[in-house]
């Protein structure tokens, strides 16, 4: 079977119903194509801040989020070796931590049912070239099914297809690795709404309150696998942490709702590969995970994703604008053009300052030890704070 859209979209994580959305109201419907059976909730929940939610206003979708999920506008940051305990104020409108499948839920509802074909595992792209600057994208899917599009976007993750059909080089380890999951305490869990995180050399902890009865817990390692089945990571958790991180903890991880549970090791893309790696060809690009994988550290890889959605969707909308409403398939390569343009050195820093963040906080070495100690760690925060926070697309 053979099918043609104006603009397909290879996968329906964040980037890629938000970038759905985003074509949508600039009057463009795209396909997104799912290779799971419904909408995926890997990672359980996470963290949107400030920036996040100027782009979630941008795609008329934060009124629906924010009535469910509280802000916390500071947390505590305790270095268990020393005892000391710090004190973060994050700005003044606060951060939400939310539901993973919540966020996804919210951007599928702004779109056709029809707008989202799932069991589609793309096996094969192809680009056919239309004559003079113009040409179409063809993937084959495993089923034999084979769409053509004037536009193909790939926000297919971290082991991205489409990034690799571009030519992006693997993605580079952190040498580090998360364990997450929800914790449910059914008579309420008593905490406020602020981050508690727990650190010390080689080991990072913490949670944070979604509602009255749910937290979002993690634990970040140095090089240490945790997988296999949810008990498994569970115990591990505890085993690893019960000599040196605080009871509370503790019993966070013992209400864990083990078919939250998940491991991953951290990777990253490195910064020279976003600046000067090939990020689109022709009429073809990436966006969210497949485009710039981070570390955590920062709680911003949704945040990152969610403003290239706005973004791609105002260059594709300006271009459609300047041609009397059509997608013109020549045009189009200059509208993913200026997107990359635009993102390229965005996500960079990003990147390079979630994994300073995560080298800074879970780091031995003398130069970190150095900077940790020092006045140098407070504007360093700073700079952090205001590359995060202060960005509206």
């Amino acid at each position: 079977m053979e099918m043609m859209e104006d603009v397909v979209i290879v996968g329906a994580g964040i980037a890629g119903l938000a970038t759905a959305v985003a074509l949508k109201r600039v009057g463009v419907r795209a396909l997104v194509l799912e290779r799971s059976e419904g909408l995926r909730a890997t990672g359980t929940a996470l963290t949107l801040t400030p920036n996040a939610w100027l782009a979630l206003d941008a795609l008329g979708v934060s009124h629906k989020l924010t009535p469910l999920y509280t802000p916390s506008i500071k947390g505590y940051v305790t270095n268990v070796s020393t005892g000391e305990v710090q004190e973060v104020l994050y700005p003044r409108q606060g951060i939400r931590t939310l539901h993973r499948k919540v966020l996804l839920e919210a951007l599928a509802e702004e779109l056709a049912t029809d707008s989202i074909r799932f069991s589609s595992k793309l096996v094969a792209i192809q680009s056919l070239e239309q004559g003079g600057d113009a040409s179409m994208a063809a993937v084959h899917l495993e089923d034999g099914t084979t769409v053509k599009s004037k536009v193909l976007i790939g926000c297919d993750g971290v082991h991205s297809v489409v990034a690799r059909w571009l030519g992006l080089a693997e993605l580079v380890h952190s040498g580090r690795s998360a364990v997450r999951g929800l914790a449910v305490f059914p008579q309420g869990h008593g905490f406020k709404q602020e981050f508690l995180i727990f650190m010390d050399e080689s080991d990072r902890a913490g949670f944070v309150p979604l509602n009255d009865r749910q937290l979002y817990w993690f634990l970040v390692s140095q090089g240490e696998k945790m997988a296999g089945d949810a008990e498994k990571m569970q115990r591990d958790v505890l085993e690893k942490c019960t000599e040196k991180f605080p009871s509370e903890y503790l019993d966070v991880v013992r209400h864990a709702d083990l078919s939250s549970l998940s491991w991953a090791p951290l990777m990253l893309r490195p910064p020279c590969e976003i600046i000067f790696g090939k990020l689109s060809k022709g009429n073809m690009t990436v966006a969210g995970d497949a485009m710039h994988p981070m570390t955590p550290d920062l709680g911003n890889g949704g945040g990152a994703s969610l403003e290239d959605a706005v973004v791609l969707g105002r260059h594709i909308g300006n271009s459609i604008i300047n041609n009397g409403g059509l997608i013109v398939p020549g045009d189009m390569a200059k509208a993913i053009d200026d997107y990359v343009k635009e993102r390229r050195w965005r996500v960079a820093m990003l990147v390079t300052a979630s994994y300073l963040s995560g080298r800074m906080q879970q780091g031995d070495r003398w130069w970190i030890k150095f900077i940790k100690d020092r006045a140098l760690n407070k504007y360093f925060l700073g700079w952090l704070a205001r590359l995060v926070f202060v960005y509206d697309c």
